[in-house]
C-alpha cells in the first residue's frame, strides 16, 4: 500500500520579536518563488515570460511521470512476479505454507468446530501417489473423455455424476454407455484404485490440517480434467479467470489437485497461481503431484492457458458438511 502522505502542520509560529509569521505550509510553499519569478519576467519581457512557463509545465510533467511509473512498478509488481512454490523439476516430500485465513469459514466453524479450518494454507507433496498409479489413473481419463470432449480448450469427466463435456454442453457418459451398449467402460481395478488415491488424499490433508478424518467427506464436484489451447467456446472453457474454491462451490472446505502430466514436457503454460498481495506462488504440474489448500480467499488462484499439448489432473474436492458428502462409483467389471 502506499505510504500516506505526510501531513504539514499549520500551526502559526512565533518570531523572535513575538509576531506570529505566516502560515507554515505557505513559508514553505510556492508563493516566495512564483513572486520571484513574475519580477524577472518583467524583467526579461514576454517571451523570457512563456520560456519560464513552459520551464515550469516541463519540469511538473517530469515529475508526475516518475510518479506514475513508480506507481505502475509498485502496484503491478503482484501481477508480474512470479515465485515457485513448487517446480516442475524438483520432488518434494511435503511442503508447506501457512497463510492467515479469510472470513469464509466462520459459518462453518460455528456449524462444523472439529472440521472447520483453524489453521489456513497451501501444500504440495509429491509421495502420496506413486508414478504408476498416475500413469493409470490418466488412462482412466483418457478413457473416459474419448467418448466426449469440449469443443473448447477444457474437458471434464466426474466419475461420481456421470457429468461429462461433450460439444458445447455436457452428457450422462454412464447413460451414454448404457445407450450405446459399450458395456464396462471403466473396470473394476480403475475404480479402486480411483477410490485408492482419493483416500490417501483425504488422509494427508487431514493430517496437514490437524482435523479428524471422519470428520471430513468427498464433495462434489470431484473431477479429471484435460486442457489443451483450443480456443474456449463457452464460459466452461475459461479456466484461466481468477476464483476462490468456497465463494463458487459454499460447501467447499478443502481443495485438492493431483497432476497426472508434466509442466513443459507434455504440455507449455497450465501452471496453477496463487495470487498474493506482492507476489504470486506457482505450481508448476507434475505427474503424481500432489497440490492441496484451504478453499477460502487466502487461496484465490487461477491457472495460466496451456499454450500447447495437454495437461491432465483430477480435482478432489473435500467438505466439512456431512450432507453434501458424495459416494465412490460403482465397481464396474
Amino acid at each position: 500500500m502506499p505510504a500516506e502522505k505526510r501531513k504539514v502542520s499549520s500551526k502559526k509560529l512565533p518570531d523572535a520579536k513575538g509576531k506570529k509569521k505566516r502560515d507554515l505550509n505557505e513559508e514553505t510553499g510556492n508563493s516566495d518563488v512564483d513572486a520571484h519569478q513574475k519580477i524577472q519576467d518583467e524583467k526579461n519581457g514576454p517571451s523570457a515570460k512563456y520560456r519560464s512557463t513552459g520551464r515550469r509545465i516541463l519540469i511538473r510533467l517530469s515529475t508526475i511521470a516518475v510518479l506514475l511509473v513508480g506507481a505502475h512498478l509498485y502496484f503491478g509488481q503482484g501481477q508480474s512476479v512470479l515465485i515457485p512454490l513448487a517446480k516442475q523439476t524438483e520432488t518434494l516430500p511435503a511442503k508447506f505454507i501457512y497463510v492467515k485465513c479469510s472470513e469464509d469459514f466462520e459459518a462453518d466453524r460455528a456449524k462444523f468446530p472439529e472440521c472447520a479450518p483453524k489453521l489456513c494454507g497451501r501444500g504440495v507433496m509429491d509421495t502420496i501417489v506413486s508414478e504408476k498409479e498416475a500413469k493409470q489413473l490418466v488412462e482412466v481419463a483418457k478413457k473416459g473423455l474419448s467418448y466426449g470432449g469440449s469443443n473448447g480448450g477444457a474437458s471434464i469427466l466426474d466419475l461420481h455424476s456421470g457429468a461429462l463435456s461433450k460439444g458445447d454442453s455436457f452428457i450422462n457418459i454412464y447413460q451414454y454407455i448404457e445407450q450405446k451398449n459399450l458395456g464396462n467402460v471403466f473396470s473394476s481395478e480403475d475404480i479402486r484404485l480411483y477410490r485408492k488415491v482419493a483416500d490417501k488424499i483425504k488422509v494427508a490433508i487431514s493430517a496437514r490440517f490437524q482435523i479428524p478424518g471422519q470428520k471430513i467427506y468427498l464433495t462434489h464436484p470431484t473431477f479429471f480434467s484435460r486442457m489443451n489451447s483450443k480456443k474456449a467456446k463457452t464460459l466452461h472453457d475459461e479456466y484461466w479467470h481468477p476464483h476462490v474454491d468456497k465463494k463458487t462451490y459454499e460447501t467447499f472446505d478443502y481443495t485438492s489437485l493431483l497432476y497426472l502430466t508434466d509442466y513443459d514436457v507434455d504440455f507449455k503454460g497450465g501452471r496453477f497461481v496463487f495470487i498474493d498481495d506482492k507476489a504470486n506462488s506457482t505450481v508448476e504440474p507434475k505427474l503424481g503431484r500432489l497440490s492441496f489448500f484451504t478453499s477460502g480467499s487466502e487461496n484465490t488462484h487461477f491457472v495460466e492457458k496451456v499454450t500447447s499439448g495437454t495437461r491432465y489432473a483430477i480435482t478432489v474436492s473435500f467438505t466439512c458438511d456431512k450432507k453434501h458428502a458424495i459416494q465412490y462409483p460403482k465397481m464396474g467389471s
